[in-house]
């Protein structure tokens, strides 16, 4: 599955369609020169600009990306066979009016203190490139992609591969 790359407006959509239900990132950042990865959930709505996480204020990632603000957010949902990878820069945004538009109340498990804790800082990844991987989800169609390519000595067809610049 070669990749093909694109900047469409409709392979913007597709990044944002297969990440939207995913909610959980894993968050790579550079520390010290070791990459350093952890789950995020992304805790935007739509998708208009940058991708957005809740975090504490004080947390490692936060000094990480403030001295290195590249950063790759991976998703994965393997029974549907989606695959996202994110290259990004992200920033680190202390806005209480933004904490409260993004506010759910499951984020109370994290923050008690509701939506006006100091504790609570957001991260803002702005997209630079996504790269996904879009392939059937029936068994039957990718062992059969599998049979087919092993009679005719190719490799098997399995399904959308595109890197989409932002």
């Amino acid at each position: 599955m070669a990749a093909s790359m694109t900047s469409s407006k409709e392979d913007k959509a597709k990044v944002w369609d297969l990440v939207k239900d995913m909610k959980i990132a894993m968050l790579t950042t550079l520390s010290n020169g070791r990459m350093h990865a952890r789950p995020m959930a992304s805790v935007q709505k739509d998708f208009d600009g940058p991708l957005w996480f809740m975090s504490r204020a004080d947390s490692l990632k936060i000094d990480e990306i403030e001295k290195d603000p590249k950063v790759l957010l991976v998703y994965a949902h393997a029974p549907a066979q989606h695959y996202v990878t994110i290259n990004g820069t992200a920033r680190v945004v202390r806005e209480r009016a933004k904490i409260h538009e993004l506010w759910s109340e499951a984020d109370r498990v994290w923050f008690p203190q509701g939506p006006d804790d100091p504790a609570i800082a957001l991260l803002a990844v702005d997209v630079e490139q996504a790269e996904y991987w879009d392939a059937p989800t029936s068994a039957m169609v990718v062992a059969f992609a599998y049979a087919k390519a092993r009679i005719a000595g190719e490799a098997p067809d399995l399904g959308e591969h595109k890197i989409v610049t932002f």
